[in-house]
């Protein structure tokens, strides 16, 4: 595929310019899908997907590389003065080959299919201005995904209500949550099942071993290397990074 927007994008996940407002100018999801497509050619293979379902607009769905998912705990190494965010959320595995999507009892199939994880996410940027950037500017950044930390997943989970959390995260010495915790979209499950509806063929599909991310139980915050993040959800488990200033 020729884009310009895709040799923009390898640059700037080499430590090249990040991309700037108006790389936006002009974007379809089409588009968006297929750079992401094209990266993930050459930097995957896929490992996941990050997805969210805002409402009343298209679902949002970003590939997240195999070299970018880590056991917990794990050590990430950062640039020191590079801005990060860190979200704790809900996530999915596939164990076993999706349902067919047009079985009426897809969604209780889908269940069996895959195994509940606590994990965190790194959000990094490759743009400019992230927080400002135009929502399909940032699908097209793999919606600002940089990394995602897994815990021990359970495999029957059905008995945890994914329709709400409890849960604590610290960053350094800083407390970003301590109790009830909103869950995107009102029910993880639920996400997961859209997506699996949605995705089709895209980066190669929903496949088995692949973990899914759906949304941050804490908001967004952003921070500098140099800390310890530590989460844990109640009911499924801990997660733990550490953040280390250095060289990539």
């Amino acid at each position: 595929m020729s884009d310009l927007l895709i040799p923009l994008l390898h640059a700037a996940r080499a430590g090249g310019p990040k991309l700037p407002d108006r790389a936006g100018e002009g974007l379809s999801r089409e588009r968006v899908f297929a750079v992401q497509e094209a990266l993930a050619a050459t930097l995957g293979p896929v490992g996941g997907f990050k997805v969210a379902c805002p409402p009343d607009a298209p679902i949002i769905i970003a590939p997240i590389y195999a070299s970018d998912i880590h056991s917990s705990p794990a050590t990430l190494t950062l640039p020191d003065d590079e801005e990060v965010g860190v979200e704790l959320e809900y996530a999915f595995r596939v164990i076993a080959p999706l349902p067919d999507r047009d079985a009426p009892d897809f969604a209780a199939r889908l269940r069996s299919c895959v195994e509940l994880l606590p994990v965190f996410e790194l959000v990094r940027s490759r743009l400019e201005d992230p927080k400002g950037a135009s929502g399909l500017l940032k699908m097209l950044d793999n919606q600002l995904n940089g990394a995602v930390v897994f815990g021990a997943p359970i495999r029957d989970w059905q008995d945890i209500d994914v329709t709400q959390a409890t849960a604590t995260l610290t960053i350094g010495d800083e407390v970003h949550l301590s109790g009830a915790a909103r869950v995107p979209g009102g029910d993880a499950f639920a996400t997961l099942h859209k997506l699996a509806l949605a995705i089709g063929d895209h980066c190669g599909g929903l496949q088995p071993g692949q973990l899914v991310i759906t949304g941050s139980l804490n908001g967004l915050p952003w921070v500098r290397p140099g800390l310890v993040a530590r989460g844990g959800i109640a009911g499924l488990g801990a997660v733990e990074m550490t953040l280390q200033a250095g060289s990539e």
